[in-house]
């Protein structure tokens, strides 16, 4: 059973993360990780009418190949825990609806990967589970359309704006089988510092990485040094230095091990994304095409997967509300 450790988790066995499989568009696929991800997919409407199908397909697709590389059947997962952006979780919701699989939908923005896995090795540690499936997708166009502006309308960008990833991950986690194990984790608080600027993501979401790095660490008695890499979602160009900023005002130095998956996504002066890739998509995609891969083979041994999200709707900026973010963490070890 998993144990509470502070406010962090441990987990008594392990589960493995045995197959996993990372889809992304075109554009990701330029970027310096192109060669990394399982399929680029060059159809922006992955063959279907809109962009919200075009989403719903790319997650589907995803977890159809996590589980082809594993060996897998729908049938031979007891859940699948998803999420995404677009209203009401609608992208993962349609995604799963024919697979049969008993489904947990889960909202924790960009955060959602780390969110997914930590509840799934929860499941399969405690025993409720044998083998669950963590998945997430975002969709450039789907992400433009509810957050900002329609595609036609052609709005600037401002220098602090991201860009929200066409990508998904899905990653099935059993509890046997070989591959990276999930061995702790810590669910994020809701951090608010009052940042109000729905363009500025990254300084909105550093204080809640911050804060649940800080914890973890203090929990489980470790420090930066301990870990091959401490990787986090998508603060992009703003917010990573920001992060380590707020964590040496406590006496944590995470600068050398530190890697985010906003910066790593694109290439901000060939690609003109601004501050970097941003979306649930973003950091799933990196961690199953980059980061599981060099656990599997030995090349990463212990590694943090902290995930960011900012938790404001569609609506909540017009009403003149700060923005509420989020970081859930997972510890993945070879």
């Amino acid at each position: 059973m998993p144990k509470q450790i502070g406010s962090s988790i441990r987990m008594e066995h392990p589960p493995k993360v045995t197959s996993y499989a990372a889809i992304v568009g075109s554009k990701e696929g330029e970027g310096p990780l192109g060669r990394c991800f399982d399929r680029v997919e060059q159809d922006p409407y992955f063959g279907e009418k809109n962009w919200e199908k075009a989403e719903s397909r790319l997650q589907s697709d995803t977890l159809a190949l996590a589980l082809r590389k594993g060996i897998l059947h729908n049938a031979d997962l007891d859940c699948i825990v998803a999420g995404d952006l677009i209203d009401q979780c609608t992208g993962s919701s349609f995604a799963v609806r024919e697979t049969g699989v008993p489904y947990l939908g889960v909202y924790g923005a960009c955060s959602t990967m780390a969110e997914a896995l930590l509840t799934a090795g929860i499941l399969t540690d405690s025993g409720c589970c044998r083998r669950a499936a963590a998945v997430t997708s975002s969709h450039f166009s789907t992400a433009e359309r509810q957050f900002r502006f329609p595609l036609s309308y052609g709005g600037q960008r401002t220098p602090t704006a991201q860009w929200t990833c066409t990508a998904s991950g899905a990653a099935v986690v059993s509890a046997t089988g070989e591959g990276a194990a999930l061995s702790g984790g810590c669910i994020g608080r809701v951090c608010d510092l009052g940042v109000t600027d729905a363009n500025n993501m990254g300084a909105a979401m550093a204080p809640a990485a911050a804060d649940t790095i800080q914890r973890y660490l203090t929990d489980t008695c470790t420090k930066p040094e301990d870990y091959d890499a401490i990787v986090t979602g998508d603060l992009g160009n703003v917010g990573s230095p920001l992060l380590i900023d707020l964590l040496l005002k406590q006496g944590i130095d995470i600068s050398k091990v530190h890697k985010d998956c906003g910066m790593l996504m694109f290439d901000d002066k060939a690609q003109d994304t601004h501050a970097g890739g941003s979306g649930c998509g973003c950091s799933a995609s990196i961690l199953c095409a980059y980061f599981l891969p060099k656990l599997h083979s030995g090349s990463l041994r212990r590694i943090l997967f902290a995930a960011t999200g900012a938790l404001l709707s569609a609506m909540s900026p017009q009403q003149g509300e700060s923005i509420p973010t989020i970081s859930h963490l997972v510890e993945l070890t070879a």
